[in-house]
């Protein structure tokens, strides 16, 4: 692999800026006041008067400026500026008292003078200043080292100038001690001055370097001055205002502009990284470190051979200090040996420790040249990549690659080279390597950068990947039958309504639900049901196509994704999807072999929806949802497309369903009762009590109408019918107990569905508590099993009914003669009283078929000793009819409708009905208009009305649904 930009891309320096603006002003300055001293500055006394206060302020500025910088900014280096402002100050005051003897005193400065001790205070505080700002030594040999190199620089120049031009100075010539003392001590502070400045050149901090270097800068200007001062050639004939002037006014304003180079040049942003040297700079500041000694050596064996050549005797100052320097040199190149020796020995230790590092590590750890050549490979290769490292050296990384991931390693690792490296040190890169035998492993790498090229630390990570592909795949799928789950299918219909082309026209979901599975879990076994299922995925998934897609929702609900296949003709587009989905229906419906070799059989029903321009995957999904239940609502086993008036029917349903929960809790109920007369007397034997939901619009819903409102709420339909079960059960056994105590004692019949009896919302013992808590007598409640389920196990629920009629609770079995099941369950059940079918009673009158049916069930009644009740008598014809085939009891609008409590005690009070076929008058009812019983007699006078038998009063006509 190349890697084009291997080199570290730099950020480009501003091209403007306030730094760039101080600077050309700053030379501004300068530039003229050197202009000024070049051309004598007009006139002698301006020329004095710039040479002495000129400089005087400058030197101001200076000790201002670094003042200020030094109280203001708290930094490591403050003590540095506040020395440096010290030593400015002690300069400007010197050449102001040099400006007051030359200027306004207008005669020459003695010697000495005030002004010759403030020039001596300049050089320690910059001394010091200097100290604190340089690298501070970490160690004793460090500290020794630094010392002897100040000498060796100090010493040198000292050997120079003694030989120069100090010797000259150091003859008093009958000057006194005080005049000798300045005229060498000057110098001399000079020299220790230059030499701290080239000892802590090289060891200076890299912290605040610009504002190091200017400092630095000012002070080797300002010293060089002083030494071109204090040589015979230039003092004997310096005057105030002259050229050099202008060195000492470059020096001092270089220091005023010191301190604030860092601020300009943002490296005092607080969090920000110094900048690091340039990579050119450092070989070349090392090399003049090293060679600083050997320079000052040489230095001072100039300084000896200029006396000797020039034919003076050598002086015993210069003879001395060049000794010094001599074994200054001899005594450092032993410490930097013996600290080089132990240097050496950690550096191979260090090396050693590192070397056993990589190679014991279980990474592989390579080393890649700008070119992409590996040119170092750690011996875990072998284990890893089963290659071994010395045949991975100096192939080229991009061979080993995987070619689909080669494109998106080398953006990676060009983004990372063109990334700064303190803000983005490393990255990671995972791709596929290819192993030694030719496979490809999944590879992680954490990338560095190194000399221009890169290290990368990788592992295997390929089990890992592995895991994860598993792990999503099971997150994705469903663990029975492997098909797509509810998540991945959502996903799928996503792209495909987002993906989907103008040729794509016809896409469609279907959902399907496998009608009597729970059936197959029941009798069979679950584990048969398992084996159902994943054969119906198996065949769902054989009958689409390659693109489509199937998918498990849970349980026994699949789906089906169909994309389209451009048909623009809407009826073509239609019948293709039914006939998939039907061929899907028949394919479904096929018997399963399941364990044991037992052969089930269950049925298919199947919702279809279109996507529609504009659809979401959501409300195409619950289109094809709504379909598919409308199909088992059909009579299960067809297929059903969706229409918009489906989703109208839901909301209509799930308002009336969320209406009928709020009813249950907010006492909307009101029980009614139907009086059971018997057919031979027309007395009052028994009542039928039923429920009624009075809604909000004071409309009273019968059962059938509520019940199937709850129904249609799938997800709590077995908690609704539950809770109001119970609500009926316990209401009308508190209002038989009541009619007891009032003296009416007849019975009270409940409807309760048979599987209700083994459900776990009714629990064995609750009946039997409801009769004691209102002290009902044996006989008083009768329960009606209604529903035909084949699932409710007879065995259970005869031993059931066998307590509660040992407890004295009567059973009465509902709707008898409308299914498959009343045979059986009057063959194996205490039955005390049969119901007859409505639809039996409807047609007993009309239908000769019907009416030899009716009989010989009453025949089967009477033959077992049981009661028998005609349930939906409504005309008097059918009461005839039914007494005359031997039927003991009816209930229906020919005698009464569903009462309140005042209207059922007012007709039990009243005594019996009138029967049809009775004489007019032979007893205390009377048929008026043929089919409506109205009492007559002791309440209320002859042929007053007591009360209307078919409708009470608070009870309004239920609306079609």
């Amino acid at each position: 692999m190349s890697a084009p930009g291997a080199a570290l891309a730099r950020r480009p320096a501003p091209a403007g800026g306030p730094g760039v603006l101080s600077q050309l002003f700053l030379a501004v300055i300068c530039g003229g006041y050197a202009t000024g001293a070049a051309l004598g500055w007009g006139s002698a006394e301006l020329a004095t008067t710039m040479g002495d206060f000129g400089l005087s302020g400058a030197a101001g500025l200076a000790a201002v400026s670094c003042f200020w910088y030094g109280r203001t900014r708290s930094t490591r280096f403050r003590p540095a500026w506040l020395l440096f402002a010290a030593s400015s100050a002690m300069a400007g005051f010197g050449n102001a008292v040099w400006g007051w003897y030359e200027v306004v005193l207008n005669r020459p400065v003695p010697s000495p003078s005030p002004a010759d001790f403030c020039f001596l205070l300049f050089a320690p505080p910059a001394i010091i200043g200097l100290l604190v700002l340089a690298r501070r030594p970490v160690t004793r040999a460090g500290w020794v080292c630094l010392g002897l190199d100040s000498w060796l620089i100090g010493g040198s120049l000292l050997t120079l100038s003694w030989s120069l031009a100090l010797a000259h100075t150091a003859h008093f010539a009958g000057e006194t001690v005080a005049h000798a003392a300045l005229s060498l001590a000057y110098p001399l502070l000079d020299i220790v001055l230059v030499s701290m400045v080239l000892a802590l050149h090289f060891r200076r901090s890299s912290a605040n370097r610009s504002a190091i270097n200017t400092a630095i800068a000012a002070l080797a200007l300002t010293v060089l001055c002083d030494a071109l001062f204090t040589s015979p050639l230039l003092r004997d004939h310096y005057r105030s205002g002259q050229i050099l002037d202008a060195g000492w006014f470059a020096g001092y304003l270089l220091m005023a502009y010191a301190p604030w180079v860092a601020r300009e040049e943002g490296e005092e942003t607080p969090g920000r990284r110094p900048r690091p040297l340039p990579a050119s700079s450092r070989p070349i500041a090392g090399s003049l470190a090293a060679l600083t000694p050997y320079l000052a050596a040489a230095v001072c064996t100039l300084g000896i051979l200029y006396n000797v050549l020039d034919g003076h005797r050598v002086d015993r100052v210069v003879l001395f200090t060049g000794c010094t320097v001599v074994l200054a040199l001899v005594v450092r190149q032993g410490i930097m040996l013996l600290d080089n020796i132990s240097l050496t020995q950690e550096l191979a230790q260090k090396e050693n420790h590192f070397r056993s590092l990589v190679q014991g590590s279980s990474d592989v750890i390579m080393i890649a040249a700008p070119t992409g050549i590996l040119r170092y490979v750690s011996p875990a290769a072998a284990g890893v990549y089963g290659r071994d490292a010395e045949e991975l050296v100096g192939s080229e990384l991009a061979s080993l690659i995987h070619p689909e991931d080669l494109g998106r390693v080398v953006h990676e690792v060009r983004r990372f080279l063109a990334a700064p490296p303190a803000e983005e040190p490393t990255t990671r890169i995972e791709c596929r390597f290819r192993s030694g035998g030719g496979d490809w492993l999944n590879v992680e790498s954490t990338v560095n950068r190194h000399h221009g090229g890169l290290i990368f630390n990788s592992r295997d990570v390929t089990e890992r990947v592995r895991l994860q592909a598993q792990l999503q795949h099971t997150a994705e799928h469903d663990t029975l039958t492997d098909l797509p789950n509810r998540a991945l299918f959502t996903r799928r219909v996503e792209q495909a309504l987002a993906g989907r082309r103008v040729t794509d026209a016809g896409t469609a979901v279907l959902f399907i639900d496998l009608d009597g599975f729970k059936a197959v879990n029941d009798t069979v076994g679950h584990q048969a049901g398992d084996e159902l299922l994943v054969q119906a995925a198996r065949r769902l998934q054989d009958s689409v196509r390659a693109g489509d897609s199937t998918a498990r929702f849970g349980g026994d609900e699949f789906a089906a994704l169909i994309i389209g296949d451009g048909t623009r003709d809407a009826a073509a587009r239609e019948y293709r999807i039914l006939e998939i989905a039907d061929r899907l229906r028949l394919t479904l419906s096929q018997p399963y072999l399941v364990e044991g070799g037992t052969e089930v059989r269950v049925a298919a029903s199947i919702g279809v929806a279109f996507a529609e321009p504009g659809i979401t995957p959501g409300t195409l999904m619950r289109n094809a949802d709504l379909a598919m239940y409308r199909a088992k609502q059909a009579g299960k086993g067809r297929v059903e497309l969706y229409a918009p008036q489906m989703q109208a029917d839901v909301v209509r349903r799930a308002e009336l369903a969320t209406r009928l929960r709020t009813a249950l809790h907010d006492g909307e109920f009101a029980l009614l009762h139907q009086p059971v007369v018997e057919l031979a007397t027309g007395v009052i034997t028994a009542v039928s009590a039923q429920a009624r939901w009075r809604s909000a619009q004071g409309i009273l819903f019968t059962p059938d109408e509520f019940l199937r409102v709850a129904e249609m709420d799938r997800g709590d339909e077995s908690a609704r019918t539950a809770e109001l079960g119970r609500w009926t059960l316990e209401k009308a056994a508190e209002q038989a107990g009541r009619r007891r105590r009032a003296g009416h004692a007849v019975p009270v019949y409940v409807r309760l569905p048979a599987a209700r009896l083994l459900d776990k919302s009714l629990p064995p013992k609750d009946i039997e508590a409801i009769v004691l808590r209102h002290a009902l007598p044996a006989g008083s409640l009768v329960l009606e099993l209604s529903g035909s389920d084949p699932r409710v196990p007879l065995d259970e629920l005869e031993r059931r009914l066998a307590s509660l009629r040992r407890f004295g609770v009567r059973i009465a079995l509902d709707g008898f003669g409308s299914g498959y099941a009343a045979m059986s369950a009057l063959r194996r059940l205490p039955i005390d009283v049969l119901k007859l079918d409505r639809g039996l009673v409807d047609g007993v009158v009309e239908s000769p078929r019907l009416h030899k049916i009716t009989a010989g069930l009453l025949r089967i009644a009477g033959d077992l000793g049981m009661q028998s009740v005609a349930d939906g008598v409504d005309v008097p014809e059918q009461a005839l009819a039914l007494r005359a085939m031997g039927c003991t009891h009816g209930q229906g609008a020919a005698f009464a409708g569903a009462l309140d409590e005042h209207r059922l005690r007012h007709a039990l009070e009243c005594g019996p009905y009138a029967l049809p076929g009775d004489p007019p008058n032979g007893g205390n009812e009377v048929l008026v208009g043929g089919a409506l019983p109205v009492r007559s007699g002791a309440v209320g006078g002859a042929g007053a009305l007591a009360h209307a038998p078919l409708r009470s009063n608070n009870e309004t006509p239920v609306p079609p649904t």
